[in-house]
């Protein structure tokens, strides 16, 4: 992860730059609410306190995607996680390292099937999405447009 930040207490670990922010995500499994809030959070500051120019739909789109790569986490990792937002140009870096070395992948379109649409969700708002192979686990990585599509 390049720094290692530090964990407050409450589950938020602090970043050392403003145009980052972290969150440990604990094996009973942090609410998607506090990940959501804090996509939300973390780009309304970077508008607001540093004039990053953020539009509203990208803020709903991180929401979504912080939501769709959490969910699959607890669903497919056996351990902890980390979230981790940072600008990076007019982009915004999504990323969620969880302990399952395995990478995910987008199953064949089928709108019959009920659940499991989330990497293609993910992959259908993101400018792009990478996995990386991380200690002991992966890296999923979606890249935002700050700016819309």
């Amino acid at each position: 992860m390049g720094h290692s930040p530090e964990d407050t207490g409450d589950g938020h670990v602090e970043s050392p730059s403003p145009m980052e922010a972290s969150l440990a995500l604990d094996v009973d499994g942090s609410p998607l609410a506090q990940v959501r809030h804090l996509a939300a959070s973390f780009l309304t500051t970077v508008r607001d306190a540093h004039g990053v120019a953020v539009v509203d739909a990208t803020v709903e789109i991180a929401q979504l995607i912080v939501s769709e790569l959490v969910t699959n986490a607890r669903k497919y990792a056996p351990g902890p996680a980390v979230l981790r937002l940072r600008i990076t140009g007019d982009a915004l870096r999504i990323e969620l390292w969880d302990s399952n070395p395995v990478p995910p992948a987008v199953r064949a379109p089928d709108p019959r099937r009920i659940g499991q649409h989330g990497l293609e969700i993910v992959t259908a708002l993101a400018r792009d999405v990478t996995t990386e192979t991380a200690p002991a686990g992966k890296r999923v990585i979606a890249t935002v447009a700050l700016g819309g599509a």
